[in-house]
């Protein structure tokens, strides 16, 4: 497929109308002067135009989340080949459902979303099939039952990272001879129903299933932030139930519950309780490093240039998989000083 935007006086006109509205969530991403190394189309594939990609990112709830806005912005700019608008969803579903519609009004020629939930995408991805826009899940997915209606996804196995969770707490069990030990799990959920939330539970799990001894005995929402995961530790340690290992879905949680912990005099990592993270951002490395965090594991943000090589796949007509993996790690206090001097987020 190979739609190309025109910058007719009613698009800038659109354009202007965004850029004039202080408090929408819509943006354009202008041009910068750093070079990247992604795959991009070239001058003359582009015949003087650029493609059109509109993006609506779920939010900036944490570290990874704004890492990530800012690899895409960084791949997917105007001298790359790329025009990019931009719409910050902030939690919202319905947000998210206006903003690609007024992508498919402005006709551009290819359609990038972070789904907030898994569910609820039906009508609004019909509406950009039929006006034939390839549509791209960045980071997170969507129902299977839609897969039809999606043209690629680029980010993370999510189901991967949990099984890795399960994988290393198996490890770390072996290697203090309590394979056979009673372990009580509390575990702090991201986002219910967001795939994030869903890959990561249904990973760990199928390694808990092998292990009659494990026990999940707490579960709570944080909804990946720091202050609602702080509350959901305190409601946990108020609840009285013994806990030896906290599964915290993101890094941000993870602060949030070290906070609640470190206040309530309970200690973490090394000398008490277990804690296993996701995502890998510095902060979170660096507490890995001091042996507060026992492992990260990781869920790489920087996608845009992968992102970008996918969409010009795509513009050129050709066959694209239906989903791109980024290379995830799994760090521990072995592993960790390798990469945390230049950790980017």
């Amino acid at each position: 497929m190979k739609r190309r935007i025109r910058r007719s006086l009613c698009f800038l006109a659109l354009l202007c109308l965004l850029l004039c509205s202080a408090c929408a969530p819509f943006c354009v991403t202008l041009p910068s002067d750093t070079a990247d190394t992604g795959e991009y189309l070239s001058p003359e594939e582009l015949r003087g135009d650029l493609v059109s990609v509109g993006f609506s990112q779920l939010g900036s709830e944490s570290l990874w989340r704004r890492a990530n806005t800012e690899s895409v912005e960084q791949a997917l700019r105007e001298e790359n080949g790329y025009f990019l608008l931009f719409h910050n969803a902030r939690q919202k579903q319905e947000n998210q459902i206006k903003a690609i519609r007024s992508f498919i009004s402005q006709n551009v020629d290819c359609i990038v979303f972070s789904p907030i939930t898994e569910e609820g995408w039906t009508t609004v991805l019909e509406e950009a099939r039929k006006a034939e826009i390839p549509v791209i899940l960045l980071d997170r997915s969507i129902d299977r039952r839609d897969e039809a209606l999606y043209t690629s996804f680029v980010g993370e196995d999510m189901e991967q990272e949990g099984r890795n969770a399960g994988l290393w707490l198996e490890s770390y069990t072996r290697g203090r001879g309590m394979e056979e030990q009673e372990l009580r799990i509390a575990v702090l959920r991201g986002t219910r129903g967001s795939s994030a939330q869903r890959g990561r539970s249904m990973g760990f799990d199928r390694i808990l299933e092998k292990h009659p001894n494990w026990h999940i005995v707490q579960q709570a929402d944080g909804d990946f932030t720091t202050a609602k995961a702080k509350e959901a530790m305190q409601d946990i340690l108020r609840s009285g139930v013994p806990f030896d290992v906290l599964l915290s879905q993101n890094d941000d949680m993870t602060f949030g519950a070290l906070e609640a912990l470190s206040e309530a005099g309970i200690p973490t990592g090394e000398d008490g309780i277990a804690v296993i993270s996701f995502d890998a951002c510095k902060q979170a490395l660096k507490l890995v490093e001091q042996g507060v965090i026992n492992v990260d594991i990781e869920c790489n943000p920087e996608s845009g240039e992968l992102l970008a090589s996918v969409i010009a796949r795509i513009m050129r007509g050709e066959e694209v998989e239906k989903a791109y993996y980024m290379e995830d790690r799994v760090f521990t206090k072995d592993n960790v000083r390798e990469v945390i001097g230049n950790r980017g987020y």
